[in-house]
Formats: C-alpha cells, sequence, structure tokens
C-alpha cells in the first residue's frame, strides 16, 4: 500500500492544480500574451512597406509629389527583409520568456556563436555590404535589365546576400552579391535602335531616303516607345550587290528591339508599294545552244 501513496498523491495534485482557477488564468494570460505577440509581429512585417513607400516620396520643385517606384520597390523589399527576421526573432525571444526560459544563456551563447561563424563567414559579410552599396548607390533596381558576367536578364529581387535575375528565356540566376563586380544597367537611360534598309544600286536613293524618313515619322507618331522622331542618317555602306541606308531611333529603356521589328516591317511594305527594289541573291544560269 505505501507504494500506492506517492501515486496517490500525484494524482490528487494534479487534479488540485487542475480545477485551480488561479492556473487557468495564468496559463490562458500567457497564451494570450503569446498571441497578441505574434499579431503585432505579423502587423508591423506587413505594413512596414507602405511606411516605406511614403518615406520614399519626394517633391517636386513645384510642389507635386514624386515617387522613384524603382528605389521604393527595391529598398522596400530590402528593409522588409530585414525588418522580418528582426521582428520574427524579438517575437521568438518574448514567447521564450513567457514559457520560462531563461534567456541570458541562450542569448550569451548566440553571441558566442556569432562571434564564431563571424570570422568564418567573411563571405556572408562581404555579400551583405555589397548589397547594401548596390541599393544606395542606385546601381540597380528591381524591374531593371543587367548584365553582370555572363548573366543577363531582369532583377526580380535584391536581397541581404543575392540578386535574383531573370533571363529571357526563364532561367533564374541567384548570384551572391559579393561576386557582382560589374554591371551594365541597360534601364538607367533611354535605348537606341539602329535600322539598316538596304535597296538596289538601280534605285533611286534620294526617293528611297524621302519614303524611309516617312515611313519612320508614320511609325514615331503611332508607337508610344519611340521618345523623339527618328532619324535618317543616309547612305551607311555600299556592298556588293546593294545600298545601305541607316535609320537611328531613340526609345524607352530596353524597347528598341519590338521598334525595330516594326520599323522594318513598315518599310520593307512601303519601298514594295513605292516600287524600290530590295535586293536578295539570284542565281542566273545561261545555256548555250548546240
Amino acid at each position: 500500500m505505501s507504494e500506492g501513496v506517492p501515486f496517490v498523491n500525484f494524482i490528487t495534485e494534479t487534479s488540485a492544480l487542475l480545477t485551480d482557477p488561479n492556473v487557468w488564468i495564468a496559463v490562458l494570460w500567457v497564451i494570450a500574451k503569446i498571441v497578441v505577440y505574434f499579431v503585432v509581429g505579423r502587423i508591423i512585417v506587413r505594413y512596414v512597406g507602405r511606411v516605406i513607400t511614403h518615406m520614399m516620396i519626394e517633391r517636386k520643385s513645384d510642389g507635386k509629389l514624386k515617387i522613384d517606384p524603382r528605389r521604393t520597390q527595391t529598398i522596400g523589399r530590402l528593409v522588409n527583409n530585414v525588418v522580418s527576421y528582426t521582428v520574427n526573432f524579438i517575437v521568438l525571444m518574448l514567447i521564450l520568456s513567457e514559457i520560462g526560459v531563461d534567456l541570458a544563456p541562450l542569448l550569451a551563447g548566440a553571441g558566442v556563436m556569432g562571434l564564431a561563424i563571424g570570422f568564418g563567414a567573411q563571405s556572408l559579410v562581404k555579400d551583405v555590404i555589397t548589397g547594401f552599396f548596390i541599393i544606395f548607390e542606385d546601381q540597380f533596381a528591381v524591374g531593371d535589365v543587367i548584365k553582370t558576367g555572363n548573366f543577363q536578364g531582369t532583377v526580380q529581387e535584391i536581397g541581404l546576400r543575392v540578386t535574383r535575375i531573370k533571363s529571357w528565356n526563364g532561367e533564374v540566376h541567384i548570384i551572391p552579391n559579393g561576386a557582382i563586380l560589374e554591371v551594365t544597367n541597360f534601364s538607367t537611360n533611354n535605348s537606341v535602335g539602329v535600322a539598316d534598309v538596304s535597296i538596289a544600286y538601280e534605285s533611286n536613293i534620294e526617293k528611297a531616303t524621302e519614303v524611309i524618313r516617312r515611313t519612320a515619322l508614320e511609325v514615331f507618331e503611332a508607337n508610344e516607345n519611340m521618345v523623339k522622331e527618328p532619324e535618317v542618317l543616309g547612305v551607311q555602306a555600299l556592298g556588293a550587290s546593294e545600298v545601305v541606308i541607316r535609320v537611328t531611333f531613340e526609345c524607352k529603356p530596353m524597347t528598341h528591339f519590338g521598334v525595330g521589328r516594326e520599323m522594318n516591317a513598315a518599310i520593307k511594305k512601303a519601298l514594295e508599294e513605292e516600287g524600290i527594289e530590295i535586293p536578295y541573291p539570284r542565281l542566273v544560269t545561261f545555256q548555250r545552244s548546240v
């Protein structure tokens, strides 16, 4: 019978504990505080982007608002990442403290571990520092088309450690920020396109030039991606069987490829309507009668 006394005492104490209203009030209070910590953390992470957007608003000299969407989107994503990591860490520490975990040894151990990791993670520190300089020097931003090393494409994300670039064929390249040594940004300034039009030597150069100029102006008036009137520079080259007339046109960043295709199609159609021949390879055979 003496062996059953501890078990009976355990049952009695457990029943008394479970039926004690003060215990349940304390448990519910801890759960409520944990829920509040979690909800507040989610709210901070969710709305920090809006705060950053307002911070990036500038005023022009005429008093109107000016928003730079490139910097807003890029810095917003970076700050969101930093705030998310920081808030989640603080929320985790608060939750652990509420359930009775002693944070002093945990934080001390984390500090020692962080110091050890810092000595062995110099490349990680380099990636983070380079990422900050990329953003604050505005070298490139989310949505820009860039080329770095052997990779070229649209910037999808600039993170604390890596940059994601999506190429035209759908491939996503993940590049450590510290490995980005040289960058060519195709989205900062307007693009200049070139269209070389070949005509036959027998064609009238003045007439062909006028037709090309008129057609280029029609394309300019119909295409919103062109920012200024195209220029017909004149005869660019004298080939073996053709005369090359060059046309240049300035467009919004990275739109000159599509404008160039439209320009070539329109010029070909106009030359055909005017009876101006576009040269192409021909094979002429002579047969000698026997």
